[in-house]
């Protein structure tokens, strides 16, 4: 009786550190209860929705001291620690970012369902990133995978369909694969905690190829969430496909959430560096397919959203990039890169649901467009430049960040991997910069072919000069970031 006792007593304490994810719950039933209630209800839920991550994000914030020591919740299945709880942060910022790029162009059907879906995703990727078990690892990203099948039909549109079946069938090959990797490594440990000692030590002990190919099944799971290479052809489909908030939302919360996990789970196969198996060279080597492929493909690309799919594959390189570093200065790097990507890539697609919505569907559609709407191509030149990495803005000290922590990689135990990891990522960040500026360029240089539709500007002006300052800030005093990034302490 005291095993049961003090173990109910553990569950009981757990909650004072799940108290975001509470909030998440409960919005989800009262955010379905709402639409059943209230047929015409839009402002409402729009308003329970952005009160929902509001509040999660304010508590996220104001435990943040409690956060400094890693405490195990659950019987060990999640773990609450500053690590899961800064991203968690930049997760609720993306829900809320959604939800106000939604309120803009309130034309989704069904948004009682629409944003409950939205705050399972979310509530789904805090589970992810607190995960310390295998269990509650695939929970929470079916969680996410089976809300975002849905989310990816809401145009209610043939290609919507088509979209949601590819992401559905993608997505559904690649649980399976991890699920049978993660019962490779359950029978070769005999347990699910991949970041326990008894794990850890069964694999030390039992270090044969089959680890390798377990271990690999298993990072197709994560590497698909983040939309890697080679894990990434349901990507240009889905974001195709789906609504403008909902593929803004794709390429950033699920993503995070998918790179939080893999860099824990990486780092517990690497056996505090007495594994047999070279992780480093496997992350290594996805990085620098993600940066190929993506950057590469991008350049064929006629179409904004298709752009911005294979923009969000070389992102996921270059965010492994931080990653593959396998040092606490590179997952503090990749924190700060993170937090830039999110903040830009919402700048840029808040902008092209704008043009969307204006009737520009291809990058010749934005021909001379820049002479007369000057903010928006301006605010969305800035998103650009920002994601390929130049100055003055934050992308470019990100992207110095994430490469100082490889070359330092690089020094500490000379592994030609890291300095082909550096090449591949400097060229690729090169020819980025060919297909970032092709909008701008139709924008500015080529002439109009017809007088755009000019709709009010106020919204996305604000928001865009908002994030373009925020941007700005970061690249000339990146310290206000850098030094709360810096306290998070990393530990399995």
């Amino acid at each position: 009786m005291t095993g049961l006792y003090d173990q109910l007593e553990s569950v009981r304490a757990s909650f004072g550190f799940f108290i975001p994810e509470m909030i998440l719950c409960s919005a989800i039933i009262i955010l379905l209860i709402a639409g059943l209630i209230k047929q015409d209800a839009s402002k409402l839920l729009t308003v329970l929705s952005f009160l929902t991550f509001s509040t999660s994000l304010l508590t996220l914030v104001l435990y943040w001291p409690l956060e400094d020591i890693p405490v195990n919740i659950f019987n060990g299945m999640l773990r609450a620690d500053n690590f899961s709880a800064y991203l968690k942060i930049l997760i609720d910022v993306g829900g809320l970012l959604t939800v106000l790029m939604t309120w803009r162009y309130q034309k989704q059907q069904h948004l009682s369902e629409y944003y409950a879906l939205i705050v399972t995703v979310v509530l789904g990727a805090h589970l992810l990133v607190m995960s310390m078990n295998f269990v509650t690892v695939f929970i929470a990203l079916e969680l996410i995978s089976i809300s975002s099948y849905i989310l990816t039909g809401f145009s209610f549109s043939k290609s919507g369909a088509e979209g949601s079946q590819k992401y559905f069938l993608f997505g559904s090959v690649a649980s399976a694969v991890m699920l049978y990797g993660f019962t490779f490594l359950y029978g070769m440990t005999g347990s699910f905690e991949f970041a326990s000692p008894v794990f850890v030590n069964a694999l030390i002990n039992n270090q044969s190829t089959l680890l390798l190919v377990a271990g690999s099944m298993a990072l197709a799971g994560f590497l698909y969430k983040m939309a890697a290479a080679p894990l990434h052809p349901w990507a240009p489909d889905v974001y195709e496909a789906a609504p403008m908030p909902v593929v803004a939302f794709f390429s950033v919360v699920p993503k995070l959430a998918g790179l939080g996990i893999l860099t824990k789970f990486t780092l517990a196969l690497n056996l505090f560096g007495q594994s047999v198996h070279d992780w480093q060279f496997v992350i290594c080597l996805v990085s620098m397919i993600s940066l190929t492929v993506g950057n590469f493909s991008a350049l064929l690309q006629k179409r904004p959203k298709r752009l911005m799919a294979y923009s969000s594959i070389a992102q996921s390189g270059f965010l492994l990039v931080g990653v593959a570093a396998f040092l606490p200065g590179g997952i503090n790097f990749m924190l700060f890169y993170a937090t830039v990507y999110l903040l830009v890539n919402f700048l840029v697609f808040v902008y092209l649901q704008y043009f969307e919505a204006a009737g520009f569907e291809t990058l010749e559609s934005f021909a001379g467009v820049g002479r007369q709407l000057v903010w928006p191509c301006v605010f969305l030149l800035m998103g650009f430049i920002a994601l390929t990495g130049l100055p003055p803005t934050a992308g470019f000290t990100a992207k110095l960040f994430i490469f100082s922590s490889t070359w330092e990689a690089y020094q500490l135990n000379g592994k030609s991997i890291l300095l082909w990891l550096l090449v591949f990522g400097l060229l690729n960040t090169v020819i980025s910069l060919f297909y970032y500026l092709k909008i701008p360029f139709y924008a500015f240089v080529k002439k109009a072919e017809s007088n755009p539709i000019t709709n009010n500007q106020t919204f996305e002006n604000f928001f865009g000069l908002t994030l373009v300052l925020v941007i700005l800030v970061l690249f000339f005093n990146p310290d206000l970031l850098m030094r709360w990034i810096n306290k998070i302490n990393f530990a399995l």
